[in-house]
């Protein structure tokens, strides 16, 4: 089993780094998000403050690494690259799932290494939400948390990939409760995670319910495990799943209606991520009410070319971020959360079907 883990979690870096396994009809949303510019900023672009806390941590800037890899070796030099950057820049980092590891110790370096490169950087610990169906328990999840010595326990949930995946395990019966036992007993936030397919408003709800502590909506417009999946059967020739993963590659809620569906439901801090691309995405997705956002795919493909191309590319995001909230005015984090924006075309249609109010956003007060 730890052998089949491990080569699946190869075949996920290469194909991701290989071949486009971007949404390809949906989009994240963004597009439809708009600031209202201000000519008259009054602020000085040089004194804005970007950090915020959350969960208890100081964040440098509200970005997190969302989490991408570990089992394999070239995994191992990833989060390495990862975690010194992260460090670096003073902000967080998501590992992934760590089951390769709970199968077999000698994989655990692969992920411990993140703490050695980043000591008090933000870290998430990972397990599956279908493995908690399946029999992991207390143990496993604060297993996983000792392993990097993590400040959060992400738990995350991923029935397209498991409905797509040849190997697939797909009975998600009883996953919520098992989710709430972990949260009540893990002396660490426990936050639910998507991977690439959003969160509703129900399912928040629910969440929130049995005690999480933070969601990762993980929306439509990014990377889609549909088509990492699709490749890899393509790459064996198996035409059903190839099938399947053409039909769902684009499945899913998109991401700036994932954010707004649960920061308008949920009182806990929402992590906004899929298809988080530049600084851009980034503020419009906190001026929505995220209090952090996540990104992977752009931080894979810069990690694997190494550290100066990894810490360039958050650099940029950083000062994208930071372009943005000079043009609408916000001095910091919690001004950008207030700041007028406006809901447009199909991201507005589809909110106001479902009964969601988009006009407050709009019509904020001044900063």
């Amino acid at each position: 089993m730890a052998e089949k883990t491990k080569k699946r979690k190869a075949d996920h870096i290469r194909i991701a780094t290989t071949y486009n396994v971007q949404a390809k009809k949906v989009t994240t949303g963004f597009e439809d998000v708009y600031f209202v510019h201000k000519a008259l900023p009054e602020i000085d672009k040089d004194k804005i403050d970007l950090s915020t806390t959350v969960f208890n941590h100081k964040f440098s800037a509200p970005i997190i690494v969302s989490a991408i890899t570990g089992g394999t070796t070239e995994a191992k030099k990833i989060n390495a690259t990862i975690a010194k950057v992260v460090e670096e820049l003073g902000l967080g980092m998501g590992v992934g799932s760590q089951r390769a590891a709970l199968e077999d110790r000698r994989l655990e370096k692969t992920f411990s290494i993140v703490r050695k490169k980043a000591p008090t950087a933000f870290l998430i610990a990972n397990i599956g939400g279908v493995q908690l169906a399946r029999g992991y328990a207390i143990k496993e999840a604060r297993k996983a948390v000792e392993m990097i010595d993590a400040d959060a326990l992400a738990i995350h949930l991923n029935p397209l990939q498991e409905a797509i995946q040849p190997e697939g395990e797909t009975s998600f019966k009883g996953v919520l409760e098992k989710i709430g036992e972990v949260a009540k007993e893990i002396d660490k936030p426990v936050i639910v995670k998507e991977t690439g397919a959003g969160i509703a408003s129900e399912e928040a709800k629910r969440l929130e319910a049995v005690g999480v502590k933070g969601i990762d909506v993980s929306g439509v417009g990014g990377t889609s495990f549909a088509a990492v999946e699709y490749f890899r059967a393509k790459n064996s020739i198996n035409t059903f799943q190839r099938k399947l993963g053409e039909t769902f590659w684009d499945w899913g809620i998109p991401t700036a209606i994932s954010i707004v569906e649960v920061v308008q439901t949920v009182q806990i801090p929402i992590i906004a991520s899929g298809g988080i691309r530049n600084g851009l995405d980034a503020a419009k997705a906190l001026a929505l009410g995220a209090s952090l956002v996540s990104l992977a795919q752009p931080v894979l493909q810069a990690a694997v070319k190494g550290a100066k191309e990894n810490e360039k590319i958050l650099r940029v995001l950083i000062e994208e971020l930071k372009n943005s909230m000079f043009l609408v005015g916000a001095e910091n984090p919690q001004k950008l959360h207030k700041t007028p924006i406006v809901i447009m075309g199909k991201t507005a249609e589809w909110l106001k079907t479902r009964g969601f109010l988009i006009e407050s956003y709009a019509r904020r007060d001044e900063l």
